[in-house]
């Protein structure tokens, strides 16, 4: 025998609508909770953090399992599934850090009204991959695609520099033989060195009149979702509106985009 249900108890499009929106913010919760687990889990450790039932933990899993979105185990326990890297993988190769920096680097410029750049490696050295104008007037974006200096002379430069072993930083002295382009550039390996330490203590780099006389720079490091250091985001000023207390904001933006990246801070590189 059918039940009758009320007028009232009836089903509606916005009860249907409310409804699907409830099972995906649950989805969601559980896909989050496996995410926060290395290893493979039960369904009463998901129920227990995800505050949910278990029988209705239960049945969102059994919909992910056949999606390919959670894969369960042999004893019965729960982890993400391959579909969900597939995915990250397609979303990564999309993924431009041009596009992803250009907005933070915007807001950065109109704060300060100063230069900022994008940097990424090139063999032993930078190049620049966009930059904003220095004009304080307006916000304009100027392309200087190609443009390069190198590593140990930029701020940027010694943002990756840092990253290299000891042995590698000697490798680079000695390939390029540091080459000075003003008399504030670190031309021997002993300075160089002492440098970098400071740059792997703060995770910031200052480039001060290193590469063009009365022009300084702060820069900061943009990381991917494994944690490689991918680009430099720097602040180039004259000398006299050189404003030391920025490096905490240039910092902050790149850390802004890293995260865009799928960065997630870790104490190795807590700084970023």
């Amino acid at each position: 025998m059918q039940d009758n249900l009320p007028v009232s108890d009836a089903p509606d499009h916005k009860e249907s609508k409310g409804s699907s929106i409830q099972v995906i913010d649950r989805m969601m919760t559980l896909i989050d909770a496996l995410a926060s687990h290395g290893d493979p889990i039960t369904l009463k450790q998901l129920a227990h953090d995800t505050s949910l039932h278990p029988s209705t933990a239960h049945r969102i899993l059994s919909a992910l399992i056949a999606q390919g979105f959670v894969e369960r185990t042999e004893n019965s326990s729960y982890r993400l599934g391959i579909r969900l890297l597939e995915l990250g993988n397609l979303v990564k190769s999309r993924i431009s850090v041009r596009e992803v920096a250009m907005p933070a680097m915007l807001r950065l410029h109109a704060y300060t009204g100063e230069s900022v750049n994008l940097g990424v490696r090139s063999g032993d050295e930078i190049v620049y991959v966009e930059r904003t104008s220095s004009g304080r007037s307006a916000v304009r974006v100027v392309h200087i695609v190609g443009a390069r200096a190198p590593l140990h002379t930029t701020a940027t430069g010694k943002l990756f520099l840092a990253e290299d072993t000891p042995g590698e930083v000697r490798d680079y002295a000695t390939r390029t033989g540091l080459p000075g382009a003003t008399v504030a550039s670190l031309t021997n390996l002993a300075a160089l060195e002492a440098d970098l330490a400071q740059v792997r203590t703060a995770q910031l780099a200052y480039d001060m009149e290193e590469v063009e006389s009365g022009v300084r720079c702060i820069a900061a490091g943009i990381r991917d979702d494994l944690g490689k250091l991918v680009a430099g985001l720097s602040l180039s000023t004259p000398v006299e509106r050189f404003n030391p207390d920025w490096a905490s904001i240039v910092k902050a933006t790149a850390a802004e985009i890293s995260r865009s990246l799928g960065y997630v801070a870790r104490s190795s590189h807590s700084g970023v």
